[in-house]
């Protein structure tokens, strides 16, 4: 059932200013932890002109991101997809986003080795994806946790070296990841 989920941030971080509040909706059929991944990807990739379901402005490009960051010059440079996406859908966006990074958020390592065996079969480019495997069992936990009404709290993040602290809804998190290249 779609709903609205609101987040009220503060963060440690100070090379991450995280806006005070944020207001995340959830489409039809789109699953609570679907939209807990949206949120971890923007915490962890946050940046200037980041947005959250991004229209691309460009009618050649006939998808919708889960997050997307467009140039100045209306050019994705950031391109992320959370949990399910199709390896048609990824191996295009490598054509029509010449210039963007393009992420994969997957919640288990076991899916994310089973994208990278996919992609290595199917000859994807090499040097244009990168792959978040998170911990499946964080994963599920804090989706668990969501409520219309969520306290998030962020210490801190990176991809070098891997690993996440936050609190969410008065539980601590602190977990690895992996980071996978193709």
């Amino acid at each position: 059932m779609p709903g609205k989920f609101t987040f009220q941030m503060t963060s440690d971080d100070r090379r991450r200013p995280l806006p005070h509040k944020v207001l995340l909706g959830q489409r039809p059929n789109e699953s609570t932890r679907h939209v807990f991944l949206k949120f971890l990807a923007w915490v962890l990739f946050f940046r200037e002109r980041l947005v959250i379901e991004g229209d691309t402005q460009n009618d050649a490009i006939p998808f919708e991101p889960d997050l997307l960051q467009l140039g100045y010059d209306m050019r994705p440079l950031l391109w992320i997809e959370c949990g399910d996406c199709s390896t048609s859908k990824l191996d295009k966006l490598a054509v029509k986003c010449p210039d963007a990074d393009i992420w994969i958020i997957k919640p288990s390592p076991a899916e994310a080795m089973a994208l990278l065996r996919t992609m290595q079969r199917e000859e994807f480019r090499n040097g244009r994806y990168g792959i978040v495997a998170l911990e499946q069992s964080m994963v599920d936990e804090a989706a668990a946790l969501l409520r219309d009404r969520n306290t998030f709290h962020w210490h801190r993040g990176h991809l070098e070296p891997p690993g996440l602290q936050f609190d969410l809804n008065g539980l601590w998190f602190d977990h690895g990841f992996e980071v996978l290249r193709h």
